[in-house]
């Protein structure tokens, strides 16, 4: 049996309806926890679903539940299943809702471990371009784990561009005055 929880980042104390956007985000919400729901029920695999509303997103994860762990090659060798998965998640969204999507999955919390790595990534090389002016370029990553290094990079003061072309797009972190 599937559990799914929902959490709502806003304020209760705020008189004003909310914005149409933020209604629209908790509806892909709720059509990709059914979504997933049904596909965790067909292939009678365990696991709670949770969603949240993340900045301009549906967040949605699927959790260790009471009945037991999600299994683990839902998110695959270095997260390809599990983008994958997010993919059909969104195509499903974007069936019932007739919107395009840009909800984030995360299984087991794949991707909040490996976002907290790639902020270590970051922040490493963001101390060595203040320490030598010099720019540094990152290992190729996926969009998401790019978007995780230019925010980190952002808020650190600095720089940053993507470089190269699909698969092996990187970041290069630059001296915030180059």
């Amino acid at each position: 049996m599937t559990d799914v929880t929902t959490h709502d980042d806003s304020s209760a104390h705020e008189a004003e309806p909310e914005p149409r956007r933020t209604v629209d985000l908790d509806r892909e919400g709720e059509v990709a926890a059914d979504f997933l729901e049904t596909l965790l029920d067909i292939a009678d695999l365990d696991g709670d679903i949770d969603v949240d509303v993340d900045g301009d997103r549906a967040s949605v994860s699927i959790v260790d539940s009471e009945e037991g762990r999600v299994p683990r090659r839902l998110v695959g060798q270095n997260g390809k299943v599990l983008d994958a998965l997010q993919e059909l998640t969104r195509l499903a969204v974007q069936a019932e809702t007739g919107n395009r999507s840009r909800l984030m999955l995360d299984v087991a919390g794949f991707r909040a471990d490996r976002r907290a790595e790639l902020v270590k990534v970051a922040e490493d090389a963001m101390a060595s371009v203040k320490a030598d002016g010099q720019r540094v370029a990152l290992d190729p990553m996926s969009a998401f784990e790019r978007k995780v290094v230019h925010d980190a990079v952002l808020a650190g003061g600095l720089r940053s561009e993507s470089e190269g072309a699909e698969p092996r797009r990187f970041v290069v972190v630059l001296p915030a005055d180059d």
